[in-house]
C-alpha cells in the first residue's frame, strides 16, 4: 500500500447498519465539496428501511409505504426500497480524473454483480431496457448514479437475505408487478459481509482501481 498514490486508490468504507438521509447528505456534500486531488471513496453499507424516490420518481408508483418513510433524492431512476439484508454500495469516482465513461462505470457496476452472483451459482444477467441485474426475470440488484461535474455518487442495492415485502408496497422502480428476488432464496449459504468483500474485488478489477481499505 506504500508504493499506492492515494489520488489513484479508492477509499473503502464499511458504514454498518446507517439511516438513509444523513448518509446522502454526507455523501452529497463529499462531491459537492471536493477537489481535483480528493481521494475517491465507496461505502459499502446496509440501510434502515426507508424508501427513496429517484429525481423524475413519479407518485403513482408509491401504492401505500405506510410506517416507512419516503425520501427524494437526486439520483435517476424511481422509487426502490432499501432495507437491513441489503447490500448497498456507494461509487465515489471521479469518472473525468480517471477517463471512465458513464455507459463504462453501469456497465462495470452490472458486470461486477453478475461476476459476483455468479460465485453463488447465481446465473444473473443485465437488460439493456431496465438498469439492474435479473434473475429468471426478477430483479436481484437495482443500480441509480447521480454525476456531478465529472464525479459520481449513488450506486447500486443488492438483495442478500432481507424482507422482500415493503417491495409489494411500491412498484419497484416504475415497472408494475416486476417481482423482486435475493441471493438468500437462490443459494444455501451466503453472509452479507463475504458478497461485499466478493463485489469489491469484482468491481475494482473491471476498472482496474487500487483500493485502501480501513
Amino acid at each position: 500500500m506504500n508504493d499506492i498514490d492515494l489520488t489513484e486508490a479508492v477509499l473503502v468504507k464499511n458504514l454498518g447498519l446507517v439511516a438513509y438521509q444523513p448518509t446522502f447528505e454526507a455523501m452529497q456534500s463529499f462531491t459537492i465539496n471536493r477537489d481535483e486531488n480528493s481521494q475517491d471513496q465507496i461505502w459499502l453499507l446496509e440501510h434502515k428501511p426507508v424508501f427513496t424516490q429517484g429525481q423524475a420518481g413519479k407518485a403513482e408508483h408509491l401504492l401505500a409505504p405506510g410506517d416507512i418513510e419516503v425520501i427524494q433524492v437526486d439520483r435517476g431512476g424511481q422509487v426502490t426500497y432499501h432495507g437491513p439484508g441489503q447490500f448497498v454500495a456507494y461509487v465515489m469516482l471521479d469518472i473525468k480524473r480517471r477517463k471512465i465513461g458513464v455507459r463504462q462505470l453501469v456497465t462495470a457496476l452490472e458486470n461486477s454483480l453478475i461476476q459476483t452472483l455468479a460465485r453463488y451459482e447465481i446465473k444473473a444477467y443485465a437488460k439493456a431496457d431496465a438498469p439492474g441485474v435479473y434473475v429468471d426475470e426478477k430483479k436481484v440488484a437495482s443500480l441509480g448514479l447521480r454525476i456531478k461535474k465529472g464525479r459520481s455518487y449513488h450506486g447500486l442495492g443488492l438483495n442478500v437475505d432481507m424482507d422482500l415485502s415493503p417491495f409489494n408496497r411500491i412498484n419497484p422502480c416504475g415497472y408494475q408487478g416486476l417481482e423482486m428476488t435475493q441471493m438468500a432464496d437462490l443459494c444455501e449459504q451466503v453472509e452479507l459481509s463475504n458478497v461485499q468483500m466478493q463485489w469489491l474485488e469484482q468491481f475494482c478489477q473491471l476498472l482496474a482501481l487500487p483500493v485502501q481499505i480501513v
